[in-house]
């Protein structure tokens, strides 16, 4: 139930991904480009999502790959999960959110928020800098126009960044027949 709640919020934010395709004219290679763009990150949040490590280095490989398309911050943003699934990296996390929070990404400033409020990843809580962090979220388009809500957004980072629950044992066809 809850990797099925996670998928849907991740087909949800992928919206977030969805820019018009105008710059190349008629010949169809924009939009083939887009929705490679799309899939490779689509791909990559459900891979981080699910807490899988075998797949962690292809989702960076999707990561690396989309990041040339990526206005909006949403490839820092997996990038820096990622980094936190694999063991929490606070300056490389930080320095990550920080470019993705410069595009605009809510996800990113809620995360940025989370960090510096609890403290989630650092020693010491920074209300300062969480308030800083609040004011920016309040600024962003999203906030003005309520989606997602402040609370809504920390709700969503807050469960991408929990450990998934463990993968169920899978069974080896191989094990007992190709011995």
């Amino acid at each position: 139930m809850k990797n099925a709640l996670v998928i849907g919020l991740l087909v949800v934010l992928g919206g977030c991904a969805s820019q018009p395709c105008d710059q190349y004219g008629s010949d169809g290679s924009c939009r083939a480009e887009r929705l490679l763009y799309q899939n490779d990150l689509l791909q990559a949040k459900i891979l981080i999502s699910i807490g899988d490590e075998n797949g962690y280095e292809l989702a960076d490989a999707l990561l690396e790959r989309s990041a040339r398309l990526d206005e909006r911050g949403e490839t820092e943003l997996y990038q820096a999960l990622l980094l936190i699934r694999q063991g929490p990296q606070p300056e490389q996390v930080l320095r990550l959110l920080e470019q993705a929070s410069a595009k605009g990404h809510p996800h990113a400033v809620a995360l940025l928020y989370k960090i510096y409020q609890e403290p989630y990843l650092l020693d010491e809580r920074n209300a300062v800098k969480a308030e800083e962090y609040r004011q920016a979220y309040a600024g962003l388009d999203v906030a003005q126009s309520g989606y997602p809500s402040f609370e809504k957004a920390l709700e969503l980072i807050s469960q991408l960044v929990e450990p998934p629950p463990p993968l169920p044992e899978r069974d080896d066809p191989c094990a007992n027949q190709c011995l």
